[in-house]
């Protein structure tokens, strides 16, 4: 090999572990940056909990009034939540999460216990650090969505 050959295959190697080293450094900053996009996003599963048995009693409350009955006096318990799809959506002009699965849930008193689908909405708070029960409640307009919140208990 002459001289010359060395000096110009050098140029070429030295580029080809620039071109990888960038490549590297770009992928880690993605990596990075998808990480910290969706960890903070996703609700914790107690505010899932909160949210269904919220949902449960909202619901409970809205029987008891059109039936003129007495509203209940406890809490249903939720356990086993299984989730199996969860979105980014627009909740009014806030961004929150469309979470679908299902889950167990019981009456107090009762020794059934039933297991139902479920698709909630919430809301993540002001300040990012609590929850809000977000329903559909249709439209004024017709043309978009309105919503109303109800704040999740902190634990």
């Amino acid at each position: 090999m002459n001289e010359l050959s060395m000096t110009t295959m050098l140029p070429d190697f030295v580029q080809l572990r620039w071109n990888a080293l960038i490549c590297k450094v770009i992928s880690f900053g993605l990596v990075l940056v998808l990480t910290a996009c969706s960890g903070g996003a996703e609700p914790p599963r107690s505010a899932v909990l909160k949210a269904l048995s919220l949902q449960i009693q909202l619901t409970q409350r809205s029987i008891s009034r059109t039936l003129d009955l007495p509203e209940p006096a406890e809490n249903p318990t939720v356990s086993r939540v299984r989730i199996e799809d969860q979105q980014t959506v627009l909740i009014g002009e806030q961004s929150g999460m469309k979470i679908k699965g299902r889950f167990d849930w019981q009456l107090p008193g009762d020794t059934f216990q039933v297991d139902s689908p479920f698709e909630i909405y919430l809301e993540r708070g002001d300040l990012g650090e609590s929850w809000r029960l977000a329903r559909p409640t249709g439209s004024q307009d017709g043309l978009s969505q309105d919503w109303l919140t109800f704040p999740l208990p902190l634990s």
